[in-house]
């Protein structure tokens, strides 16, 4: 977490927190969700404008994934200085990518272990990590093919709904905000 964060947090330490403004994709990215595309539905959805407006500005996505973290409740979060801002998940809180010697980073750039490689029904292939639990990305999975065929990952079967409780993340944070 950035020092200017931590120092803003004990300046202001009652701001309330915020849901239902960020979204991270199944792809890595992150979107702006302002009252319309919140009105036009969850962000995982795929109901029309509901995921809001992707975030290009290179600065501000590296200021989000340095402050991402996630509360004892499982809920992932952008701490913006005083302010938490609950984050939507279209799939998991990591999205990891793949390179060809089977290297796997988040969609924040850390490097990570890999402890688990699990498919669901769909075909969506997931990785359990020193990081934490996370989808790998579309691009990424034929890769993850290939380390499977080498025997570097034996994935196993896993249902899709079991993946929240089972890896302890909140997809849609602002669902329980109010307790």
């Amino acid at each position: 977490m950035d020092d200017i964060v931590r120092q803003a947090m004990a300046k202001w330490p009652t701001v309330p927190d915020c849901y239902g403004w960020l979204g991270l994709d199944a792809r890595g990215n992150w979107y702006l969700r302002d009252d319309r595309a919140q009105a036009a539905g969850a962000f995982a959805s795929g109901q029309a404008g509901s995921k809001g407006s992707l975030l290009k500005h290179e600065k501000l996505i590296e200021f989000i994934q340095r402050n991402y973290l996630a509360d004892t409740q499982g809920r992932w979060f952008f701490q913006n200085g005083p302010q938490r801002v609950f984050v939507e998940l279209e799939a998991t809180p990591w999205i990891w990518r793949v390179d060809a010697k089977y290297a796997v980073s988040a969609h924040s750039g850390e490097a990570v272990q890999v402890r688990d490689c699990l498919v669901d029904e769909g075909g969506r292939v997931y990785l359990e990590t020193s990081l934490g639990f996370g989808l790998v990305h579309t691009l990424d999975v034929a890769l993850v093919a290939e380390a499977v065929l080498e025997g570097v990952w034996a994935p196993r079967e896993v249902r899709s709904e079991t993946l929240p409780k089972r890896f302890g993340y909140v997809p849609s944070p602002q669902d329980n905000s109010r307790g």
